[in-house]
């Protein structure tokens, strides 16, 4: 049976907890019972006329009535849409008439007749009518899901149940989650492989706590998980805490660690973005051994760094089911067994003709290589590769990361606004920014860089974030809004600050 039908076939066994961790308090359920109250909500979803192929909205911060939600619409064949409060800043019904949903869930105070408040699933009575057995079809859609980092309305496509499957059972093989494994999951359940590690608990017999982004480091060491999920950023983050708690108190970053996140870490788990390399080797030398991946939104998961198959640089191995492929431009296309979608259910046109090809696959739009053993390197986008007047081609993200290993900078997009030279623009690491060592550390990558890499200036912008827009909901920069916002403040390395 397939993870997805597992998932729906049937209560799980006892003895494994979902929790809810907020500042303040945590609070706890045995699966079985999660399973018994998506059950009243499944029924309730029925009483409001709700149908298989029936779309559901949810637009709320994480929390158990967020996984009902998700766990009842699974039980109805209904179909998920998750929206992130932090990148929708449209009214519940104006997104439900924009994609089609029966009935929209929100933690906002709005009224309409498609759109109800999240809180009308507490205390729900047991349902009386036996719920429908279901079966999920690999070619059946159980998820909308919306692209991260898109200007103007989101992209979405129907994540097949197929791609799912596939998907957990192969992380499953690499990771073999089970009794005794906390998986900690804070990025917003709108993201629809954030509810995979729900499914996982349900199928494979793990806990699983579920937090915010918000309340994270609040919460990770009181709950002591075993595997954190989390993007680039965040362990930046946890690096720059790290180096403070050990030049602060003496202890080591093992020490540091432990007081982050509790004593049981067995890894900690990374993807969505590029990750700095230097935070990488840091936080495994420090007792957290940390695996990076690769997978888009039309793709799910394709590549995963995992224990005994791990090479540093890399984004790991090509998971079954998939298949890499390099084109003569270096561009990385994706074969999937099972695809996720073939086309864009909303996207601008000749947007799913620029993405998805024959045969499921997909064209990815990052370049990079496969090494003689099967491990992926990714360079960066192909709208990263610039071409200067020369002709010469620099792939700016190596450069990026350099950058960012310096302590004043946190983050930063290389671009060339004259095709003669290239501009860092730099999100600062702190208020206000330090110009002289933005300045130095400009100086000492041109040290090491090629003639055509080096950077001529630097602009000092604001500290890039998803409320203003300069990052993505999965926290990657927005490459075009900071190209377009910064015309600002200039660090030559040479001559110091000039307008």
């Amino acid at each position: 049976m397939s993870v997805l039908n597992r998932v729906v076939g049937g209560p799980p066994r006892p003895g494994n907890r979902l929790s809810v961790a907020r500042l303040g308090a945590t609070e706890s359920w045995d699966l079985t019972e999660v399973w018994e109250l998506s059950g009243r909500v499944a029924g309730h979803l029925l009483g409001l006329g709700i149908r298989p192929g029936d779309r559901i909205g949810v637009l709320a911060a994480n929390s158990l009535e967020w996984v009902l939600l998700d766990l009842a619409a699974l039980r109805i064949k209904a179909v998920t849409a998750g929206f992130d409060p932090g990148k929708f800043d449209s009214t519940g019904a104006e997104l439900a008439s924009r994609y089609g949903l029966a009935v929209l869930f929100t933690d906002q105070d709005e009224t309409a007749d498609t759109v109800r408040p999240i809180t009308e699933l507490r205390g729900l009575a047991p349902t009386k009518a036996e719920l429908p057995a279901v079966a999920w079809e690999p070619g059946e859609a159980p998820a909308l899901k919306f692209t991260s980092g898109s200007s103007g309305p989101a992209k979405s496509l129907l994540a097949s149940a197929g791609s799912i499957d596939n998907s957990l059972a192969a992380v499953q093989e690499l990771f073999a989650h089970g009794p005794g494994d906390d998986l900690f999951v804070f990025l917003p359940l709108s993201l629809l492989q954030q509810r995979y590690w729900v499914y996982s608990a349900l199928v494979f017999g793990h806990d699983v706590t579920i937090s915010t982004y918000e309340a994270a480091f609040a919460t990770l060491r009181t709950t002591r998980p075993t595997v954190v999920m989390g993007v680039p950023g965040f362990y930046e983050t946890v690096r720059a805490h790290l180096q403070a708690a050990t030049a602060r108190t003496g202890v080591s970053p093992a020490e540091a660690a432990i007081g982050v996140f509790g004593d049981r870490i067995r890894y900690l788990w990374t993807g969505s973005a590029p990750a700095n390399p230097a935070t990488l080797r840091y936080l495994t030398d420090a007792g957290l051994p940390i695996f990076e991946g690769y997978g888009l939104n039309e793709t799910c998961i394709v590549t995963k760094n995992h224990p005994g198959g791990h090479r540093p640089g890399s984004v790991g191995r090509v998971l079954p089911g998939k298949e890499v492929l390099i084109d003569a431009e270096g561009v990385i296309h994706v074969r999937s067994e099972r695809p996720v979608a073939i086309r864009y259910e909303h996207a601008e046109p000749g947007a799913s003709e620029g993405m998805f090809r024959p045969g499921g696959i997909v064209r990815t739009g990052d370049v990079g290589h496969l090494d003689e053993d099967g491990y992926l390197f990714v360079h960066g986008r192909v709208d990263d590769v610039i071409v200067l007047e020369n002709g010469k081609k620099i792939a700016v993200r190596r450069i990026e990361e350099r950058l960012k290993n310096h302590p004043a900078i946190e983050d930063c997009v290389v671009t060339n606004p004259s095709q003669r030279q290239l501009v860092a623009i730099v999100s600062p690491a702190g208020q206000p920014a330090d110009a002289a060592l933005i300045a130095a550390a400009l100086r000492e990558a041109n040290a090491v860089l090629d003639h055509d890499e080096r950077l001529a200036k630097a602009v000092l912008a604001e500290r890039f974030t998803v409320e203003n827009g300069l990052l993505g909901s999965q926290f990657k920069p927005r490459r075009k809004q900071i190209e377009a916002r910064y015309r600002g403040l200039v660090i030559d390395p040479e001559e110091g600050i000039r307008a």
